[in-house]
């Protein structure tokens, strides 16, 4: 419930935020971005929402728009790579053993997209909650070279925080967008996970079909 009430009540949260703590808010928003894209263990922290919610306040005044895309650009990079480097440590002996944390369906599901997409799968990754947070792990398990990763994570995260961090700025202070913003994050919630949705319903057909 509480992280419910964060997600669609995120503008107030925010606001609050930034009342309270001001430039240090700058920090706070690195190191929520950077858990979600850095730490296999915390998928469910806000990702495109918050991305959007600071965009919508930069457009008040409360962020510079461009040191706002840079520090978190900068923490989702930073992330992916110690997700990629956490995955290369341990190694695939993560896909046999039952992990409390770390829930082996989600693990299986970033495996399959990596598999599929090979290093592009680190740039789609980035607009999939939880595969964005599985998958650099995923591919440091499969020992992708990290030249070649860090090349797919650079172009990944810029696109992604500039997606939706120019999205809140641009068009976060329309009124009919700020006096619905719960609607709008609820909407960008939905249409985050759709994809994810779409590949579990794709598999439980293919798993159907296998069983008939």
């Amino acid at each position: 419930m509480v992280l419910l009430d964060l997600f669609l009540h995120l503008d107030a949260h925010l606001q609050n935020v930034i009342l309270q703590y001001g430039t240090l808010t700058y920090a706070l928003l690195f190191m929520i971005i950077f858990c979600e894209t850095g730490l296999v263990v915390t998928p469910f922290l806000p990702g495109d929402s918050l991305l959007f919610a600071a965009g919508a306040f930069a457009a008040k005044g409360s962020f510079h728009p461009l040191l706002l895309f840079a520090v978190l650009s900068l923490a989702a990079i930073i992330g992916d790579s110690v997700n990629y480097a956490i995955g290369k440590a341990i190694g695939p002996r993560v896909f046999t053993a039952d992990h409390r944390y770390l829930r082996k369906e989600h693990l299986l599901r970033a495996h399959a997209f990596y598999e599929r997409h090979g290093g592009k799968a680190i740039v789609f990754a980035r607009f999939v909650p939880i595969i964005r947070t599985l998958a650099p792990f995923v591919a440091g398990v499969g020992s992708m070279e990290y030249k070649r990763f860090l090349m797919f994570n650079v172009t990944g995260g810029i696109a992604w925080v500039a997606l939706f961090v120019f999205s809140g700025y641009f068009f976060g202070t329309i009124p009919a967008v700020a006096h619905n913003f719960t609607l709008v994050i609820f909407g960008i919630i939905i249409i985050s996970i759709l994809p994810g949705v779409a590949q579990w319903g794709r598999g439980r057909m293919r798993a159907k079909v296998g069983r008939e």
